[in-house]
């Protein structure tokens, strides 16, 4: 399934997991050469976020986020904020993981990998 890039977002939750990841990444490196390679990676992370909305975690996002742990809804920390972000908004949650963001009442998620 094609969407308009404009129906298409992502999350301030999900940038910080994937920088932090490319972080620890160049970190490992210890040649030039290979730190070379994972300055592109991360230049190429940054550039793809560039393009896309990223909705932030704001009020709203982080009361959806408290209602969650005062249900001692089981699933992690950034996956509770992700989840709470799309209730905030309003919006399908699209993952893999559908086992444990199901766990979540009235969110929205669906698996288009399939």
């Amino acid at each position: 399934m094609h969407l308009p890039l404009d129906d298409i977002a992502t999350t301030i939750i999900s940038y910080e997991e994937q920088t932090r990841g490319w972080l620890a990444y160049m970190a490992r490196m210890d040649t030039e050469t290979a730190r070379i390679r994972a300055y592109g990676f991360l230049k190429r992370h940054l550039e793809i976020y560039c393009r896309i909305a990223v909705i932030p975690y704001d009020e709203k996002a982080a009361a959806e986020f408290e209602r969650f742990k005062q249900a001692k809804i089981r699933i992690g920390t950034m996956d509770l904020k992700i989840a709470a972000i799309a209730l905030a908004n309003d919006a399908i949650l699209l993952t893999r993981n559908l086992s444990d963001f199901r766990k979540i009442p009235d969110l929205k998620a669906e698996d288009w990998s399939i």
